[in-house]
């Protein structure tokens, strides 16, 4: 759903920014490109009852296919300007609906059946660096493990998980996992469009073994649409510690995230008094006021051999009101593990398997169960338990440019609900870089 920082991204990033190598400092622009195409299909499946957002019990495919261009100019020393323009068509399943660990974080909360071009990041970073560059040996992903001392701004229109919330082995639909609630922790409610970016500012401080980043974002006008509050009416407030360590010689990283949202939302027990006044289905949409709601998260990458990582992410944020930009989780515990190919000869092959438990406050629950919808939830009536799942997927490299990647998805009890699944879920996606 969000804007991810790709590789193609990072490698921009650290050839126009960074004032170490003179190799670096000698790039004056960057033009790179990527083009992503999905294709998920799910058979047919039990379902008690369906709702107004409930994912089709019918057996049902659905394709995304994505181009994008990453333009960078080098302004001075330690200062760029990007640009990512980008063309979009397609669909999630069942219009991106269903399942509150939607299954395709490359499907937008807009699905539209023409292509269709939108400018997703125009912002300009300064980064200054102090000291040598010397790093640690990066783990198999290419995450550097103890970068040099830097500060790093960063101002203008980006996806908020460009910068936060950036786990090593799950964070790239183009590339790993596909499900929204492993490449990005479900908790994390984080200021966006329906496309995944929003205005805003962060500054980063790195130094030694440990960064510590802080942001303020434009929320959307309304929960989850696709024009953003300008000016900061409506915002939110991240900050995030992120320490590095080395555990029997091998790179691990450890992050604690945190937000807060404040803006016009609508409570859970406000919308059930109201529908009980009325003798209506419950709306948070009619009793919104200004209010907050806050969010906390752990993130821990460790790399295991050489060939081998591991993760576990867990997050809870207040579940009392509605979710304003992401989607229905309140908590959410995953873990996961990602290998390269060097074992089977195929270094730049990758297999990556997790499993995931997303789960629903009480006053969440009751609200669904009256016949309340959410941003990607709502069956009409609800047997709750919590919302389970497994991925698995093989990306292949072709070649230098061309990556296949082959993806299984297991969700027992979708959008939270016993009366309906399981669901099996398959996709390829093909992913070229230039």
């Amino acid at each position: 759903m969000a804007g991810r920082p790709s590789a193609l991204t990072a490698l921009t990033l650290a050839g126009l920014c960074s004032l170490g190598p003179p190799a670096y400092a000698e790039r004056a622009w960057s033009v790179r490109g990527q083009a992503t195409f999905v294709v998920q299909y799910h058979p047919a499946f039990h379902a008690a009852y369906s709702g107004l957002n409930s994912l089709s019990p019918a057996s049902l495919g659905d394709e995304t296919f994505d181009a994008t261009v990453f333009l960078g100019v080098r302004l001075w020393r330690g200062g760029s300007v990007h640009a990512d323009p980008e063309i979009d068509q397609g669909f999630g399943l069942s219009n991106t609906l269903g399942v509150a660990g939607f299954p395709s974080g490359e499907a937008y909360k807009v699905g539209q059946a023409t292509p269709y071009l939108r400018l997703q990041r125009l912002f300009f970073r300064q980064t200054f660096i102090f000291g040598r560059a010397d790093t640690l040996n990066a783990p198999a992903l290419s995450t550097v493990a103890n970068p040099p001392d830097k500060l790093v701004v960063t101002l203008g229109k980006f996806a908020v998980t460009d910068i936060f919330d950036n786990d090593w082995y799950a964070h790239d639909p183009k590339s790993d996992f596909l499900n929204w609630s492993l490449i990005d922790t479900g908790t994390f409610d984080y200021a966006a469009d329906a496309w995944g970016y929003s205005y805003g500012g962060a500054v980063e401080w790195t130094h030694d073994w440990w960064t510590l980043r802080t942001g303020l974002f434009d929320l959307s006008r309304v929960p989850n649409s696709t024009q953003l509050v300008r000016g900061f009416g409506e915002y939110e407030a991240v900050g995030e510690f992120e320490g590095r360590y080395r555990w029997h010689n091998r790179a691990g990283q450890a992050k604690v995230t945190a937000f807060v949202n404040d803006g016009r939302m609508g409570s859970y027990a406000d919308a059930l008094a109201l529908a009980r006044a009325t003798n209506a289905i419950p709306s948070t949409a009619l009793v919104r006021k200004r209010a907050s709601r806050a969010g906390v998260s752990i993130d821990v990458d460790q790399e295991v051999t050489h060939s081998l990582g591991i993760f576990l992410r867990a997050g809870i944020n207040d579940g009392s009101k509605e979710a304003y930009e992401f989607t229905e989780i309140n908590r959410t515990l995953a873990a996961g593990l990602s290998l390269k190919g060097y074992e089977w000869k195929r270094p730049d092959d990758t297999f990556g398997a997790a499993f995931v438990v997303n789960g629903l406050s009480q006053s969440a629950r009751t609200y669904f169960a009256t016949g309340g919808l959410g941003i990607l939830i709502g069956d009409g009536r609800l047997n709750y338990s919590t919302e389970d799942i497994f991925e698995s997927y093989y990306s292949a490299q072709l070649t230098s440019w061309l990556a296949a990647s082959f993806d299984y998805q297991f969700v027992q009890h979708p959008a939270y609900n016993r009366d309906r699944g399981p669901v099996h879920i398959f996709a390829v996606r093909l992913h070229i870089e230039t």
